[in-house]
């Protein structure tokens, strides 16, 4: 019988200008279940190089998951959300839209768009790593997700 290889690591992208929030995903990360590796685009302008593997991207790898915050400088997450949901080579790709915005029009803009899910960030350092920890859970131990 032949030794199973080593499981890929999941590859999340995280779309965040917060230092903060994304130092509080790279740690709740680190203390989950699963091999991962996280790629942080600070702006929409370059998660969408990253997507398209533009610039400084050009070796990216297709993310398993994108975390997207919406308020963020040059491209917000709206624009950005639209343009991956547009996008045949990108539309499958599970957006988790997570801010602090709790304005139900962007709820269901969001939803519109075809976000995946909608999280509103806790402000609790604690919470904040749990969401990160059901998220992942979630999305790579529960969910079945389309080949890339």
């Amino acid at each position: 019988m032949s030794e199973s290889a080593e499981p890929r690591a999941v590859e999340i992208l995280l779309v965040e200008d917060n230092e903060g929030d994304v130092r509080l995903t790279r740690e709740a990360l680190r203390e989950g279940h699963l091999r991962n590796r996280l790629h942080v685009a600070e702006d929409g302008e370059r998660a969408l190089d990253f997507l398209y593997r533009r610039g400084d991207f050009t070796n990216a790898p297709r993310p398993d998951l994108i975390l997207l915050d919406l308020n963020l400088p040059r491209r917000d997450g709206r624009e950005v959300l639209a343009e991956i949901k547009a996008d045949p080579s990108l539309k499958r790709i599970p957006v988790v839209v997570l801010t602090t915005s709790r304005a139900e029009e962007d709820l269901v803009r969001m939803y519109d768009l075809h976000a995946n899910c909608f999280i509103t960030k806790p402000v609790d350092f604690d919470q904040f790593i749990q969401v990160i920890k059901t998220i992942e859970n979630f999305w790579f131990t529960i969910v079945v997700l389309p080949p890339a």
